[in-house]
């Protein structure tokens, strides 16, 4: 997610779930660019794929985007903990 064109992707998908095409229209790049961003977000777990006719269609995939919430959660909880240390450190220092 660090990539700004996976998160357009993400955001995208966020709308409905589209075709490599559909998101290559929307997006500054290429076909084959968004396969290869769709392949990655697919092996995170973050989307899921189904054919319709002839082409894939990718939607976000519930599961995934919920495990990558809980581990930000944890990162971010971990760092307003380790804020919160500095800051009774600093008061009591100040004491």
């Amino acid at each position: 997610m660090g990539d700004p064109t996976r998160r357009a992707i993400v955001a995208c998908l966020a709308e409905r779930p589209r075709a490599v095409g559909q998101l290559a229209e929307v997006l500054p790049i290429s076909r084959p660019a968004v396969s290869q961003h769709l392949k990655v977000l697919k092996d995170a777990g973050l989307v899921s794929d189904h054919a319709e006719g002839t082409r894939r269609v990718y939607r976000l995939d519930p599961a995934g985007l919920a495990a990558l919430r809980d581990q930000l959660e944890t990162f971010w909880n971990r760092a307003l903990d380790g804020y919160q240390d500095v800051v009774d450190q600093s008061s009591e220092e100040q004491s």
